[in-house]
């Protein structure tokens, strides 16, 4: 469970091209980063929403790197949660929790062979840093403790039941191949992830 209360700061319509979003910033978050709440439609009524828990990603969200397939899986998920009153939760966790400079440091690891995870620790960084029980925290001040999961990483669902949240269904993301992250996503089925690259 929870050892501390994280509440909503504030709440803001915007205008998105999928429809209106209420934009919900946090105090008292345990990590104390500016994570955001991106929230569809009427989701106060939805006892168990479609939740998409998603780590920033600069290269990939906002330039459309080829290398990952993270801004593919935010565009599924921005259709899906206006489609279903659900929720984004966008951590501010670049790189697995690296950051950005030293993402970009592992990318150039990888360039020489590592992949990611490897890359990660070549540069003496965790392979994995990212703590998802900040989501459980998000989740509770947003008045959530059920929800359906739009994941195919099963840390993320690990986490959030660990803290009492419940997760009553795990949906998977798309599979987003191209001739650049097929490295990345073969190093991510190997590590547990929900993908089938044969298909």
């Amino acid at each position: 469970m929870l050892d501390q209360a994280s509440t909503i700061r504030v709440a803001t319509t915007i205008p998105l091209p999928e429809g209106n979003a209420e934009f919900v910033t946090f105090s008292g978050l345990p990590d104390q980063r500016e994570h955001i709440a991106v929230a569809y439609g009427d989701w106060r009524s939805n006892e168990t929403p479609l939740v998409r828990v998603h780590s920033e990603c600069l290269t990939g969200d906002v330039f459309g790197s080829l290398k990952c397939d993270c801004g593919p899986q935010l565009e599924e998920a921005q259709r899906l949660c206006s489609q279903d009153h659900g929720i984004i939760l966008y951590l501010r966790q670049e790189g697995r929790g690296i950051g950005l400079y030293n993402k970009l440091d592992a990318y150039a690891r990888q360039e020489q062979g590592a992949d990611t995870w490897e890359a990660n620790r070549l540069i003496g960084q965790p392979e994995e840093a990212r703590d998802f029980t900040v989501a459980a925290h998000m989740l509770r001040a947003l008045g959530k403790s059920a929800l359906r999961l739009l994941t195919n990483n099963p840390d993320k669902s690990a986490q959030l039941q660990v803290t009492g949240i419940d997760v009553t269904e795990v949906i998977p993301t798309g599979i987003f191949p191209n001739r650049h992250n097929h490295g990345y996503l073969a190093a991510k089925q190997a590590r547990g992830h929900a993908l089938d690259l044969e298909e």
